[in-house]
């Protein structure tokens, strides 16, 4: 029976859902996916999917323990893709962002997917986390150890009644943007190549909710946010600043990604990237192409180790969000990049905390 390291401490005795995982398999927490967006168009069977096996998406239980995957950030985007105003290609190149999202209809999508996790939950298989120490006893546990994540502020109403709502109801992790504007800031466009830095910075609604936050005891994610907004997180927010799903603009010139001096800012406050595997984010030419190979992950890898030290690094996949590289595909494939990085040279020791322990120290240091 292989034994489970959960940041530095070794569970001798795992329980016996453990004994699926390879003995060779490094256990990871993903900083990002979208299955739950994913699951709704399969129904009342859902939750089914998810736990038996679902080839419809990137992630089920199944191919969870196959790869070691002990939990990750549960994203909720508001609405579904379908709904949310999908723009052409002449329209993306231009930069244009989608149109605003109204509160009613993200709200609505919003509980659909909490519905659905705690369905997942009941199975008895995941627990939806409130801090680190309960990240910690599921993984121990052998439940896969979710957080309750948002991807968009938009179901957060202006006196940010919802925030304590969904706070109460297990929210723990805020992305104050995707990429279209809402009350609080404005997301970056998906044209390429471009820079972050465009677009204003946070409304004094965007300000108030990180700060609400911050009293909560919610993670503030930076992906999609503008650079503007994001000088603005920097200089309102006590707590470490987080990008769950990024890469470095320097090796890919797409807005999506993090200019020198936001890894820098990052860095200043012991905060944490979680790499990004969606192909378009990764290739210095933009393309997407799920023929890229896992050398242009680590090289991001390398070049985020650089400028955030060993402590920094994390993974954020995008499952079920964007184009995989074929050598990851899902899930399941993910001890490949683990092991490219340990082919690369990285110590396991470092592996080990680009998997795992990163996030759950970054996680105790902004939820607690």
């Amino acid at each position: 029976m292989p034994r489970i390291e959960v940041a530095g401490e070794i569970v001798a005795n795992p329980p016996n859902n453990f004994e699926r995982f390879p003995v060779s398999a490094i256990p990871f927490f993903d900083g990002h996916n979208d299955t739950l967006l994913r699951l709704l168009d399969q129904g009342d069977d859902a939750a089914t999917a998810f736990v038996e096996g679902n080839a419809k998406t990137d992630i089920d239980l199944p191919r969870a323990r196959e790869g070691g995957m002990v939990g990750g950030f549960f994203a909720m985007f508001p609405p579904p893709l379908k709904s949310s105003g999908t723009l052409t290609a002449t329209e993306r190149n231009e930069g244009k962002l989608p149109a605003e999202l109204e509160f009613e209809p993200a709200m609505r999508s919003i509980n659909s997917m909490a519905r659905l996790l705690y369905k997942i939950e009941q199975s008895g298989v995941l627990r939806v986390c409130r801090n680190a120490g309960s990240l910690r006893e599921a993984i121990a546990a052998g439940e896969m150890a979710a957080l309750f994540h948002i991807e968009g502020a938009e179901p957060i109403d202006l006196k940010l009644d919802s925030l304590h709502v969904l706070h109460a109801a297990g929210l723990r992790s805020l992305g104050l943007t995707w990429s279209r504007a809402n009350a609080f800031g404005t997301g970056v466009p998906f044209k390429f190549p471009a820079d972050p830095d465009i677009g204003p910075g946070l409304t004094d609604a965007g300000k108030a909710l990180v700060r609400e936050c911050n009293a909560l005891g919610v993670l503030i994610d930076l992906s999609h946010l503008n650079a503007a907004g994001f000088r603005d997180v920097a200089a309102t927010s006590q707590k470490p600043l987080v990008a769950t799903h990024s890469n470095v603009h320097a090796l890919c010139a797409h807005p999506r990604n993090l200019l020198d001096w936001q890894l820098a800012a990052i860095r200043e406050t012991k905060g944490v990237v979680g790499l990004n595997y969606a192909v378009g984010f990764l290739r210095e030419d933009g393309q997407f192409r799920a023929d890229t190979e896992l050398e242009v992950l680590v090289r991001h890898v390398d070049a985020l180790l650089e400028a955030l030290g060993e402590d920094g690094v994390a993974l954020g996949s995008d499952f079920d969000g964007a184009m995989m590289p074929r050598p990851i595909k899902d899930v399941a494939g993910v001890p490949n990049l683990l092991q490219a990085m340990l082919d690369k040279g990285y110590g396991e020791p470092l592996v080990r905390k680009i998997a795992l322990d990163n996030w759950l120290s970054v996680v105790e240091r902004t939820i607690g």
